[in-house]
């Protein structure tokens, strides 16, 4: 028996925190089902922690690769002894290693996966349960590697499109301190005997600032990063950061598009593999990443259960897009509620890269119009006293 602790809501949205006793995850969540609450954050106290955790291109490797040989007729021992000889990570090999030793022991690929706890999703986890308990583990393997496919393709294309900003404003930054610690300096020595501007006077003390105090500068900035970083980890500081994010401009219906893509796309893998619609929802709402919409899940699962349509449930979800609950009810009416997931999973995930083309677009204007106004700041102090200089000498 694990123990773990957690951090959960009941019905009405009040945050438990408790330590139960459990066999395993799966009795773990049973236990939650059972006294009516919705588990936000736990930890297995007893139970090993693995530090590696698979991204997901690996996850869709893994996945494509033991889909193939379990079609082909290979058994899973060979299967897993297959993909651990090859050349990998020492963390990933030992992983492999650890789970071929246990399902040459007889433990199911579900069970092996899960002793090593963070490593795998999730939602990979019962995917895999679900393909076992089915006699299907090969259709639900390869559905597996498509889904984790195209969370990485959509992934790596907003990380590549928030390259060049990212880039932009270090390139501002480091021209801003190069200005005012090694340009300047020498200028201004020169304006001593002179009555200086209020600007330039400004900029003086800055650019004095940056050259004798940079440590303090340093320490000021780490101080702030390790503060915000603690802040976060509370949950109502979490909570209202999350939902802020929801209601920045562009931002905020960036965000959206791509909770309402991750929701849909993990929902129809979970239902359209024979998962309960209550375990399903359970599940997703734990890869949302959004601690706002989280904390609404327990009130669209108690809806749900009571026998309240899907499409009604979600429509009371704020962080989600609007056009979630028609698509939703579309599927329900027409009997595909699957098969309209994934389309709308699709067409979000499209939306979520021009959505983030689009953000890429406004943010390039903006980082420019940042560096130009730096730069005039720096040109009217060095040109106004230099004016003044010459009209002083009558020139």
């Amino acid at each position: 028996m694990a123990k773990y602790r957690f951090t959960a809501l009941d019905a009405n949205n009040v945050k438990v925190h408790d330590i139960v006793e459990a066999k395993d995850e799966s009795e773990f969540r049973r236990i939650m089902r059972s006294r009516n609450i919705f588990p936000v954050k736990f930890k297995a106290l007893d139970e090993k922690r693995y530090s590696y955790r698979f991204r997901s291109n690996e996850i869709s490797e893994f996945c494509r690769e033991l889909a193939g040989m379990l079609a082909s007729g290979i058994t899973m021992v060979r299967s897993i002894e297959i993909i651990k000889e090859r050349d990998l990570k020492p963390k990933v090999k030992t992983i492999y290693e650890k789970m071929h030793k246990d399902i040459q022991q007889g433990v199911s690929l579900s069970e092996a996966m899960e002793k090593h706890g963070d490593a795998f999703p999730l939602l990979l986890i019962n995917m895999v349960a679900s393909g076992e308990s089915s006699g299907k583990l090969e259709n639900v393997m390869a559905r597996m590697a498509l889904h984790y496919e195209k969370q990485h393709i959509l992934d790596g294309k907003i990380t590549k499109a928030m390259r060049y900003p990212k880039i932009l404003a270090t390139a501002t930054i480091a021209v801003v301190l190069i200005i005012f610690t090694l340009v300047l300096p020498g200028f201004f020595d020169m304006l001593d005997d002179f009555e200086l501007p209020l600007i330039t006077q400004i900029v003086i003390a800055v650019s004095e600032f940056l050259i004798s105090y940079w440590y303090l500068l340093i320490i000021i900035t780490l101080v702030i990063v390790i503060f915000v970083r603690y802040m976060l980890t509370l949950y109502k500081v979490r909570l209202a950061f999350d939902k802020a994010k929801l209601r920045m401009p562009l931002v905020g219906k960036l965000l959206k598009t791509i909770y309402t893509a991750r929701f849909s796309r993990t929902l129809s893998s979970l239902y359209s593999s024979g998962v309960s619609m209550i375990s399903s929802l359970e599940i997703t709402g734990t890869i949302i990443m959004n601690t706002y919409i989280q904390s609404q899940f327990p009130a669209l699962v108690k809806d749900v259960r009571n026998g309240e349509p899907l499409s009604d449930s979600i429509r009371k979800i704020d962080g989600f897009d609007t056009k979630l609950p028609n698509t939703v009810l579309v599927g329900e009416e027409a009997g595909k509620l699957d098969t309209m997931l994934v389309s709308i999973s699709d067409s979000f995930e499209y939306e979520a890269e021009e959505a983030t083309e689009a953000l890429v677009a406004y943010s390039e204007p903006v980082m420019i119009v940042v560096m130009g106004l730096v730069i005039m700041v720096v040109l009217l102090s060095v040109m106004l006293p230099m004016a003044a200089i010459y009209e002083g000498f009558g020139v």
